[in-house]
């Protein structure tokens, strides 16, 4: 017998909640997303705040809130990294011996060369940047030549941009599938991603047929487990593609964070019990990177004008838990627009709970994925289950049989 019937997890692509204790290693002290988004100006986020977001850390012209609705606390990244895959992997029970590659300087002129045999055409790029500059500024000559353009980030990805009109879709995703094959061994990226766009010479634009190719994760995550159980995954955004769909029964992709705000409604009248899934990128893709603080502030309070009608749709057999897979923190004192090696924020809200309790600092990601897993009368490989904590009222009676509360 489970807690809840359903769980809804919705991660805020790189909405960090401040320095990890070895940010250094990263070249991230001070860094701190939430932290400075909070300092630019008062935030309108009331039911962030009552949930208990501003109990979590200090939050510039936030006030804790004296009895949270939410259980609350932050979470650390165990494992080296700090990207998507890292996070999100990590979150599903899966610790890194080693971060995935990066390549500041682009990639290496011998793997290049390779890929240009395997797919018949020259490249162009082979350097960090942004999606939307770099087909500002090799858009023309990509569709002049032909030749798709090579990019990567401060993330491991190794991504691939052309013209719609210029390389087909099933041709731009055939060179992914030669590049995904390609990169083992010292070079296996964490993901490989389609990038097409559309439209004409300064008037570029990336469109909606993204599509990533992530490493196989090892077994077993949160979501074999859960599909050895019967439990139904619904995942909303890129889910689908972290995981490599393992475990994800069914999936809709995303345009947009409205997009996908507006998914998870219609997933909540529709889909009665498991787990439903849900990553909204717009927070990292169109904010954290391009060191826009303002759209960044913008979209958290669009995200929590959200809230306010989807809160109140929740039963008292639900659980709703709010958190990120990593930092990127776009304040204009750090020069590099790569994530940010932080804290994530973890809030954890159902109606049947009076009260939250507080969560404290947790050792890994994969606390957030044990929960889940023991909720659901299973377990993963890591983490501690706060399962316990979440499901206890105000007067202190148990929501969860004591016979589902055991040591993991």
């Amino acid at each position: 017998m489970a807690a809840w019937d359903r769980v809804i997890w919705i991660v805020l692509d790189s909405v960090g909640i401040g320095e990890l204790p070895d940010a250094a290693d990263y070249g991230d002290v001070g860094r701190n997303t939430l932290g400075h988004i909070a300092e630019s100006r008062a935030l309108k986020i009331p039911n962030l705040v009552k949930l208990g977001l501003a109990n979590i850390a200090p939050l510039k012209h936030q006030q804790p809130a004296a009895a949270p609705l939410a259980s609350y606390g932050k979470g650390a990244t165990h494992s080296p990294g700090k990207d998507t895959t890292t996070g999100h992997w990590e979150m599903a029970g899966v610790w890194l011996d080693q971060a995935f590659p990066v390549y500041k300087k682009g990639f290496p002129s011998g793997l290049i060369a390779e890929f240009e045999r395997l797919i018949g055409r020259k490249t162009l790029g082979n350097k960090p940047a942004s999606g939307t500059e770099i087909i500002k500024e090799l858009g023309e000559e990509h569709v002049r030549t032909g030749k798709p353009i090579v990019y990567t980030s401060g993330d491991s990805v190794f991504q691939i941009a052309a013209h719609e009109d210029v390389i087909p879709i099933a041709e731009l995703y055939r060179m992914c599938g030669i590049a995904r094959k390609m990169l083992d061994g010292p070079h296996r990226v964490g993901r490989v991603i389609a990038r097409p766009f559309a439209g004409t010479t300064g008037n570029f634009a990336r469109t909606s047929r993204r599509h990533d190719y992530a490493v196989d994760p090892p077994k077993p995550i949160l979501l074999d487990v859960l599909e050895e159980r019967r439990v139904p995954v619904f995942g909303i955004g890129k889910i689908h593609d972290i995981y490599n769909g393992r475990g994800v029964r069914d999936y809709v992709t995303t345009q947009s964070n409205l997009d996908g705000m507006s998914k998870l409604s219609a997933a909540l009248q529709q889909r009665k019990n498991g787990l439903i899934f849900c990553n909204l990128v717009d927070f990292d893709m169109l904010y954290g990177h391009r060191k826009d603080v303002e759209g960044f502030a913008k979209s958290l309070e669009e995200f929590d004008a959200w809230l306010t009608a989807f809160l109140p749709q929740l039963s008292p057999t639900d659980l709703l838990m709010i958190t990120a897979d990593h930092g990127c923190d776009p304040d204009s004192r750090w020069e590099t627009t790569d994530h940010s090696r932080e804290y994530v924020p973890i809030l954890a809200y159902s109606p049947a709970a009076a009260t939250g309790a507080n969560l404290g600092v947790r050792e890994t990601l994969a606390d957030m994925g044990q929960t889940i897993a023991q909720n659901f009368g299973a377990a993963i490989p890591h983490g501690t289950s706060f399962l316990r904590e979440v499901t206890s009222s105000s007067s202190g009676e148990e929501l969860v049989p004591k016979a589902m509360v055991r040591k993991t």
